[in-house]
């Protein structure tokens, strides 16, 4: 029988590292947690979400697959209420802002004990920005389409270091050594957003995404290849 996930959801699972006790916050149905367990890569599992219904529905289909031994159900807000002993925490299909609310109620994971598997639905530059500012390092992101939406996974550790320029909180150095297929179609879904943005502002854009069209539009002539369609 086979687990139903989404491109998004195998991405995240591409980025678990082999034994790995995997946190799960905001698990929904279950599948990411059900899927690494019945692929031998995770060890063990902690799934929580905030709300009880999805709970419900995570542990009949852990029950439905047979590794319902395996997984930690936990009725919690984010991270506050569930055990610290996992290596990888992964967040998907969540905004931007709430990754962030989740990470500042959890000053404890700021520790290099702790992989971050972020797949962001919105405000990633948001995130981006304030995993920087905090001390958190994209080592790895990849883009992905999954439907008819463009997103990106990416592996967060605790590495303080420089905070990013506007440019590569819209699309990280990361996601750049990274080529995929679906990468220049992300640089042209990222590069037509700023300009909506610079447009529709005229006179009073914001700086911010002023510079980060400017830092987009003028990459080092190896990355022409990303912006043919912008010259």
């Amino acid at each position: 029988m086979k687990v139903p996930l989404s491109p998004r959801l195998l991405a995240c699972c591409d980025f678990v590292h082999s034994g790995d006790r995997v946190a799960d916050v905001g698990c929904d149905h279950g599948y990411l947690g059900i899927y690494l367990l019945s692929k031998g890569i995770a060890s063990k599992v902690i799934a929580s979400d905030i709300n009880e219904g999805p709970l419900k529905s995570a542990i009949r289909n852990s029950e439905k697959f047979g590794v319902r031994d395996k997984i930690s159900f936990c009725l919690s807000d984010g991270v506050r209420n569930i055990p610290r002993d996992f290596d990888t925490m992964v967040c998907a299909g969540m905004g931007g802002d709430t990754m962030v609310s989740i990470l500042e109620a959890a000053p404890w994971l700021k520790s290099t004990q702790y992989r971050l598997i972020l797949q962001c639905q919105s405000k990633t530059p948001m995130l981006r920005q304030y995993l920087a500012e905090q001390g958190w390092c994209i080592s790895e992101e990849i883009a992905l389409k999954d439907g008819r939406f463009l997103y990106t996974v990416m592996e967060v550790t605790w590495q303080p270091g420089d905070p990013l320029s506007p440019g590569q909180c819209y699309f990280s150095p990361a996601l750049l050594k990274n080529p995929s297929t679906h990468l220049s179609a992300y640089y042209n879904w990222i590069i037509s957003g700023l300009r909506t943005i610079v447009d529709n502002q005229k006179e009073n854009a914001d700086p911010f995404s002023v510079q980060a069209l400017y830092e987009l539009t003028h990459l080092p002539p190896e990355f022409d290849w990303l912006k043919e369609e912008h010259k």
